[in-house]
């Protein structure tokens, strides 16, 4: 019972992410602490050695000053910057560059698929919704938490704390 509920606990992370970032363009702190203290919790819990964890950590720092860069530049948010970080903890650097890469191709085919959809009128039904109201807004940026969510799924079950969830 308690592996099941470890082993949802990054998926539920990413789940609530997305739909915050989705819903109101905003990936709160509490969250992204929250996601990081999960890992501190069960990848520890599950037998993942000191170094492996000081290692981890090393990989999350990079991503996170990468990441703020980019927010810095005004390509993403800065939720997104640390969600990123939080993310890249959970999976380390055996698993930063398929997530990286994830995140990347997914983010510009929602990107693509939003600059569609706001070339599209839209209807006074839909636009009683404020979230597709904003994601109708060409001033609007992009939910990018979307992407990093999913990409973080998509690589989640080769990290180590899953295998180790597993084993």
């Amino acid at each position: 019972m308690i592996t099941s509920v470890a082993l949802l606990l990054f998926p539920a992370g990413m789940a609530l992410a997305a739909t915050s970032d989705l819903l109101t363009m905003k990936i709160s702190n509490k969250l992204v602490l929250l996601i990081v203290a999960m890992f501190l919790a069960v990848a520890p819990s599950v037998g993942v050695p000191v170094e492996v964890l000081g290692m981890h950590a090393l990989c999350a720092l990079l991503v996170l000053v990468v990441g703020f860069a980019f927010f810095a530049f005004g390509w993403i948010g800065g939720g997104d910057a640390k969600l990123a970080a939080a993310t890249a903890l959970w999976l380390g650097f055996d698993m930063a560059a398929p997530f990286l890469t994830y995140a990347a191709l997914l983010g510009g085919i929602l990107t693509l698929a939003i600059l569609a959809l706001r070339n599209l009128p839209l209807t006074p039904v839909l636009a009683r919704y404020g979230w597709l109201e904003r994601l109708h807004d060409r001033k609007s940026g992009v939910p990018y938490g979307v992407a990093l969510a999913i990409a973080g799924l998509l690589t989640y079950s080769d990290s180590i704390v899953f295998q180790r969830l597993v084993a």
